[in-house]
């Protein structure tokens, strides 16, 4: 299994590692994970935490289409608290959730340890600003979308598999290329982003190939409408669509889970481990005495 590094904290990837969601924004898809005041958003990273997350990642712009948010607001939203929590938190590994250069180098100075950028390298300068900084950076796939556009008609003439393993490699490639240290880069298949609901299912089933590229795969499943879409639900009644997703990549070996529901995420993922060998029970008494 691939090694992920970040500022020298390698993380145990086969026992699977929980990303936490906290959003600076009151207008996230997922209500629940919006946290504009900063006493609920620690309150937030506090509970993920405890819970079993090893990685917070901070976001201060919605993905999809709304009001025009700037560099600068959003540098405000998320640079500030990026410093609270890096003092409040020392041990855990923040991650912010950008696609612009400017503001992943002003987190990554506020303790930020990985960039996680869901618009596939829209900024060119971002993978050099992660190399810069000695962070991590993510390399995801949108077809090619537009930051902040949601996906008409998308078509992948050889496949959306080989269009992402293809972007994916390239991403990785040019991200080491700038410097990113290896260990430190993760490739994310971005389900949703620039794909419909079958291309959102068809890379969850072939997960493994995607493990294949020799990175480690961060999944953002959590609650996304090809979730919704395929159990005809709406946002708040899809963590169990999640969870399935969720045991299915984790068993073809993705390492990274990007999550609103920290506790049931990483429960799963123990259980995953646990029948693949890879991590014990936590007692085992039933037949023995």
């Amino acid at each position: 299994m691939a090694v992920l590094r970040l500022r020298g904290r390698e993380l145990d990837l086969a026992r699977g590692v929980v990303m936490a969601i906290v959003n600076r924004t009151d207008d996230s898809f997922y209500a629940a994970a919006r946290y504009t005041d900063d006493a609920a958003a620690l309150a937030a990273v506090e509970r993920a935490v405890a819970e079993g997350a090893e990685i917070v990642d901070i976001g201060g712009i919605r993905a999809g289409r709304g009001p025009r948010v700037s560099a600068d607001d959003e540098i405000a939203r998320v640079v500030p608290f990026v410093a609270t929590v890096r003092d409040q938190f020392p041990d855990v590994i923040l991650s912010v959730d950008t696609w612009r250069s400017a503001v992943a180098r002003e987190a990554a100075r506020a303790g930020a340890d990985l960039i996680n950028d869901t618009w596939a390298g829209h900024d060119p300068g971002l993978a050099e600003v992660a190399a810069a900084e000695g962070v991590g950076v993510v390399v995801s796939h949108t077809g090619g979308a537009l930051p902040r556009t949601d996906p008409l008609r998308v078509a992948y003439p050889d496949g959306v598999l080989a269009d992402v393993l293809a972007r994916l490699a390239a991403g990785a490639a040019r991200a080491v290329e700038v410097g990113v240290d290896p260990a430190s880069v993760l490739v994310d298949p971005t389900h949703d982003f620039g794909k419909n609901t079958w291309h959102s299912l068809e890379l969850v089933r072939h997960t493994a190939r995607l493990v294949e590229l020799g990175f480690p795969v961060l999944m953002a499943l959590s609650r996304k409408d090809f979730v919704g879409e395929t159990l005809g639900l709406e946002t708040d009644e899809r963590l169990e669509g999640t969870l399935a997703a969720t045991a299915v990549a984790a068993w073809h070996g993705a390492g990274v889970f990007r999550a609103h529901d920290v506790a049931a995420t990483r429960r799963t993922l123990d259980m995953v481990a646990a029948i693949r060998g890879d991590l014990p029970p936590v007692r085992a008494v039933r037949g023995l005495a």
